[in-house]
């Protein structure tokens, strides 16, 4: 069956933009290969969590795949697993966390379909050390605009491998996709959490000491200024081994009581996060993280701590909002931040979250994959109007001048000419889609926003 379904005004996590797309949920691989055919435009969603317009298809149809959300086959001694690509990263963790597997990569939310992670290629707080999810898979199957099934892996049809990861979704449709899981030795992670007074001394923890860690992240204040300019918390832990849990999380290691959360029932009032209220919440929060070491947490709040706040995304109210992550070349880093916090910090932007991690190398073509050895900064600021728009395109600029990139993933507005000159590997990109896609039918709204169609 098709699934087809009435058309529907739909978003990204950040509520904005929001787009009439037609919708169709199918629960075959035929029924996809029908739409295909039926349709000029399609592009594919999961469980809509990249953040702007990357997943929305106003000119034509948007295929909901959540239900391709099979297991095909695991492999316990090697951890390979092989799955539709409609599998979350939260049903891995149901299944192969308690047999002590945890997947190799994971962004900050649980709630990404397998298809999307690849079609972003997504990043985690293991980059330094494992790379981005590209580094762990395999193969992949790719339904093509002609209806065909392309295996893809380094060996077979490498440059649509490459292509693909990152490429979101506008190569075509992955429907399978094999995998290593990671062995872990419990569900606890052994955290040391250090306070940086300021830029430069989160970048010379990040620098001297970051190799000592699988997992690193630093929450950073956005609001901070002079001499605190930065000021951060780094959050750094490796997987915690059996004897360092308490003697009944000792007994089975890998199991957790059920997580218990709250949930946001409506938008919040536009007044709730203003630049006094966040600057509490801020300074609020770097005095309660006071550097501590060796201090033994679950794994959700760790990699997870907003999944726990259903609908946290209505905090920002209905207007939603913006989240802009980039990433800095190392050599232009430092110079880069300071610039992006001295804007955010003057303009009194309210973002109680902000993110600073440090990337490692990356491996393979990375066409249109966001990683790069450097510092990635994402910030999420509520959306305000002109104003807003402006500090945007000056934070644009700085990237622009460091010789980076904004990800696609969370983005809703950027221009296509600084998409281009960010992505110097689009035209080989293009020339790979135009193969494999000469009629143009995987597209978005995104992909129409930044030139990305072929």
């Amino acid at each position: 069956m098709n699934g087809t379904l009435p058309p529907q005004q739909i978003s990204g996590w950040g509520r904005y933009p929001t787009g009439t797309s037609q919708l169709a949920r199918p629960e075959q691989v035929r029924g996809i290969t029908d739409l295909v055919g039926a349709h000029r435009y399609v592009i594919a969603r999961g469980l809509g969590r990249s953040y702007g317009d990357a997943a929305i298809n106003e000119a034509g149809v948007t295929l909901l795949l959540e239900r391709f959300n099979r297991f095909l086959s695991f492999d316990s001694a090697t951890g390979m697993v092989r799955c539709e690509a409609g599998v979350t990263i939260a049903d891995l963790l149901t299944h192969f966390l308690p047999r002590g597997f945890f997947p190799p990569v994971t962004p900050g939310t649980r709630f990404v379909t397998l298809g999307g992670a690849l079609a972003a290629d997504v990043h985690g707080k293991n980059h330094h050390k494992d790379g981005s999810f590209s580094r762990h898979v395999e193969e992949f199957n790719l339904l093509t605009a002609e209806g065909g099934i392309l295996r893809c892996s380094r060996q077979e049809n490498a440059d649509v491998f490459w292509a693909t990861m990152g490429g979101m979704g506008l190569t075509g449709i992955v429907t399978e996709i094999s995998f290593r899981m990671k062995r872990v030795e419990s569900a606890y992670v052994s955290v040391d959490y250090d306070q940086a007074p300021n830029l430069d001394a989160a970048l010379a923890l990040f620098e001297n000491s970051d190799q000592g860690y699988t997992h690193s992240v630093a929450w950073i204040d956005c609001l901070a200024r002079g001499r605190n300019l930065g000021r951060s918390v780094l959050m750094r832990g490796n997987w915690a081994t059996p004897s360092k849990l308490h003697r009944r999380q000792a007994e089975n290691p890998h199991a957790l009581p059920p997580a218990r959360g709250l949930g946001v029932p409506f938008d919040a009032p536009r007044f709730l996060l203003n630049p006094a209220s966040v600057r509490l919440f801020n300074s609020a929060f770097y005095h309660r993280h006071r550097t501590r070491h060796d201090v033994v947490v679950p794994y959700e709040p760790f990699f997870y701590p907003l999944d726990k706040i259903r609908h946290w995304n209505r905090l920002y109210g209905n207007r939603g909002f913006l989240q802009y992550q980039c990433v800095l070349p190392l050599g232009s880093s430092r110079d880069g931040m300071i610039r992006m916090l001295e804007l955010l910090s003057s303009e009194g932007h309210a973002s109680f979250l902000a993110v600073l991690k440090r990337f490692g190398e990356t491996e393979g073509e990375q066409l249109l994959s966001f990683p790069r050895p450097g510092y990635t900064l994402a910030v999420d600021l509520p959306r305000n109007g002109e104003r807003q728009d402006r500090l945007l395109k000056e934070l644009d600029q700085v990237v622009l001048k460091a010789g980076g990139r904004v990800y696609l993933a969370k983005d809703a507005r950027l221009s296509s000419e600084s998409f281009q000159a960010m992505y110097p590997e689009l035209p080989r990109w293009l020339a790979i889609k135009r193969r494999v896609d000469p009629n143009r039918r995987f597209t978005s709204s995104l992909s129409r926003r930044l030139g990305l169609d072929g």
